[in-house]
């Protein structure tokens, strides 16, 4: 009887410990769409995109092994299809780590050409090499009668910054340009001028629904408001400054005295902001910049 008990208490146990990891996988999973799934941990703050098709999974953004692993996890918990693809969307490290957990699965690893440079150039323990590079500013990728378009946008953050848009389904990925709710990271390789032109054309494409790589909004999903709201941020940050200057205010004052009340809701304005200021005004003084020649196609 002892033996039976044990048992019973055994099989409780790993009953429960199942249970526990199963809602851990799901809860870090919301459905987007058919099909269409976002995965990531609040608590580290990033976000990844996978679709699942008849013919196989298509994964986007590795992040790291860390990451990858439960994005792994999170995908068996939907699907046991063979994952067919990983998909980087730009060059950052902290963004294209992690790709061998999805190369042990079988994935095809890809990425556009200007990230690929950048990785042979800067490697990392944790980052291996795209299996296919692309070049260009489109590319689409169609498993199992889902489409899934690559839209290089060009030198806005990073080198290959790619917006994954599935037409159909009315759903975006990006990575990095916006982050709702939040005050701009702009303090690192942000073009600012090829910034607002990428968030304008991503206003025009066709999408109910928008999957970002990170997000403050308590909403798991978000939409075209949100690009819309980067920009305007932006705009309104360019004429606060100019409005400063106009009155004669010493360019080291402005970014402490420069306020934005319609955006103090969001995360990080009062440490943010004055980065913000400080980042706009060397753009606006000294031009655009990071810069480089791309040539035409």
């Amino acid at each position: 009887m002892p033996n039976v008990k044990r048992l019973f208490v055994t099989l409780i146990a790993i009953s429960t410990l199942l249970m526990v990891n199963t809602a851990f996988a799901e809860e870090h999973v919301w459905r987007a769409a058919d099909g269409v799934y976002r995965y990531g941990n609040p608590a580290y703050g990033y976000y990844s995109m996978f679709v699942v098709t008849d013919e196989g999974v298509i994964a986007i953004e590795p992040v790291s092994s860390t990451h990858s692993k439960g994005l792994l996890k999170a995908i068996r918990s939907v699907t046991k299809k063979p994952i067919r693809y990983l998909l980087h969307s730009h060059n950052h490290w902290d963004h294209s780590k992690g790709g061998q957990v999805f190369r042990d699965q079988g994935a095809k690893i890809v990425a556009h050409e200007e990230a690929v440079e950048w990785m042979k150039a800067n490697p990392h323990p944790d980052l291996v090499l795209p299996d296919e590079v692309w070049t260009g500013n489109r590319k689409d990728i169609v498993l199992g009668g889902k489409t899934i378009e690559l839209h290089y946008m060009g030198m806005n953050h990073g080198l290959g910054m790619t917006v994954f848009l599935m037409p159909k389904e009315q759903v975006v990925y990006i990575a990095d340009l916006v982050t709702p709710n939040r005050v701009l990271f702009s303090i690192a390789d942000f073009n600012i001028k090829e910034w607002t032109r990428t968030l304008t054309e991503i206003e025009k494409m066709n999408f109910k629904t928008a999957i970002y790589s990170h997000s403050h909004a308590k909403e798991p999903f978000g939409t075209r408001s949100d690009v819309t709201q980067t920009r305007e941020f932006i705009e309104d940050l360019q004429v606060a400054i100019i409005a400063e200057f106009k009155k004669g205010t010493s360019f080291y004052e402005i970014p402490e005295t420069i306020k934005l009340s319609k955006y103090e809701h969001w995360d990080f304005y009062d440490e943010w902001l004055p980065i913000n200021a400080w980042k706009m005004m060397f753009s606006m003084e000294m031009g655009s910049f990071p810069w480089r020649h791309v040539p035409a196609d």
